[in-house]
């Protein structure tokens, strides 16, 4: 932190119980459970709303299980959602299905599909009904506040450009897979580089589609992944990693002929996409840093660890992340500050369940996703159609899909 900036005239200084930083599903996520228990928390957020569009927006089984734990699954299943019951991929040879979600032993057999925006403002409305709970938006974190190695808070600039100061025993970065705070820190993530990319965009859902599956298409040299949205399919063109400036440089046809050549039953509506303007590209990575904590200082979620889009399943890691974070360091926040080790506990405690997600992810980009875009004529690998077929495997995706390894249940300390 560099003291002698002059501009860094600082207007206040507030004590709090734990600061979080980033209101994405995983800050959100722990700045709830920890309000309702008791702790004094503040949640930081640099935009000045929750509206990015192309964000995570699948809500798996066991984020709704905790949902409805909290009593919020109800308000947010109010919502125009999708529901994906199934994972398939489709090749001219027939269709495969990967992953089965209808025969989970659980409430919620699906994933919703619904504007990641609408989830966090459940959230953040339900967090501000305790007087614990404090949210600042167009909160610019900027500072780490350290004394002695010990992170005590950050600095920020609010929407005014003026400085603040928050303190607390804990910060928590969930800021991101550009995290500002890992940056500051000085913890930096170890990556792969998947064979891939995705260009996203959306197209009108019709009547006579009658699908409620995630599905993948593969065909051609192209590789497409649809998620039904309700009233829209959003959908992934799969690109080899790198390849995004030489599509556009072919023109939003090629984009249009590839589409047809995958998927030929969205041809009546590919021509709605007229300009590259309606399509967000993902540079895909994977990544996760080796230490996920520092005195005073936690990171979670994609702050810690970056997923592959594959499976979708991003949002529903970042926030068990978060329960786990809330069930071991809730009781050390009521009594004080947490503890170097206590921190590590966390991490723990999720990283084995990151590491072997991360693992699948690179066995399915590699075996799958590769071919599928490197080579004209694609075959599902032999170990796929068979898992699909044999009763006592095929539905371990699902429960992958589902719940990831290692199945995170929230203890309620509000109790």
């Amino acid at each position: 932190m560099d003291e002698s900036a002059p501009s860094e005239v600082v207007v206040s200084v507030v004590e709090t119980g734990c600061i979080v930083v980033g209101a994405g599903p995983a800050g959100a996520v722990l700045a709830l459970l920890l309000a309702r228990a008791g702790v004094k928390v503040t949640l930081l957020e640099s935009h000045a709303d929750f509206n990015r569009d192309f964000r995570g927006d699948t809500i798996h089984p066991s984020t709704l299980e905790l949902l409805d734990q909290l009593g919020l699954a109800e308000r947010v299943l109010e919502m125009p959602h999708g529901k994906l019951t199934s994972m398939r991929v489709i090749t001219p040879d027939g269709a495969v299905t990967m992953a089965d979600l209808s025969r989970l032993p659980t409430k919620f057999p699906y994933v919703a599909t619904l504007p990641q925006e609408k989830l966090l403002e459940v959230l953040v409305d339900a967090a501000r009904a305790y007087d614990t709970f404090e949210l600042v938006m167009q909160a610019n974190v900027q500072r780490l506040v350290e004394e002695q190695g010990v992170v005590r808070g950050v600095r920020y600039r609010d929407s005014r450009n003026e400085w603040h100061e928050l303190r607390a025993g804990l910060t928590v970065a969930a800021d991101g897979r550009f995290s500002k705070l890992r940056h500051l820190a000085g913890i930096e993530p170890v990556s792969s580089a998947p064979p891939m990319d995705v260009v996203w965009f959306r197209l009108p859902k019709q009547a006579s589609d009658g699908r409620h599956d995630a599905e993948i298409h593969i065909g051609g040299g192209r590789f497409a992944v649809l998620l039904d949205r309700a009233e829209e399919w959003q959908i992934g063109y799969v690109i080899l990693k790198g390849s995004f400036a030489a599509l556009r440089e072919a023109g939003i046809e090629a984009l249009h002929d590839g589409l047809r050549t995958v998927v030929p039953w969205l041809a009546d509506r590919v021509e709605l996409l007229q300009d590259w303007k309606q399509c967000a590209v993902l540079n895909v990575e994977s990544s996760r840093v080796p230490s996920w904590h520092k005195p005073g200082l936690l990171l979670i979620g994609d702050a810690a660890h970056v997923m592959s889009p594959v499976g979708g399943v991003g949002i529903n890691v970042a926030v068990q992340d978060a329960i786990a974070a809330a069930n071991l360091l809730t009781g050390p926040l009521l009594r004080g500050i947490p503890t170097e080790p206590e921190l590590a506990a966390v991490q723990k405690l999720r990283e084995p369940a990151v590491k072997l997600v991360q693992r699948m992810q690179r066995v399915i980009q590699e075996n799958i996703a590769k071919p599928g875009l490197t080579g004209k004529k694609f075959q599902m690998p032999w170990w796929a159609r068979l898992a699909s077929h044999v009763p006592i495997v095929r539905d371990i995706p699902g429960k992958m899909m589902a719940f990831g390894p290692h199945r995170v249940r929230y203890q309620d300390f509000s109790r």
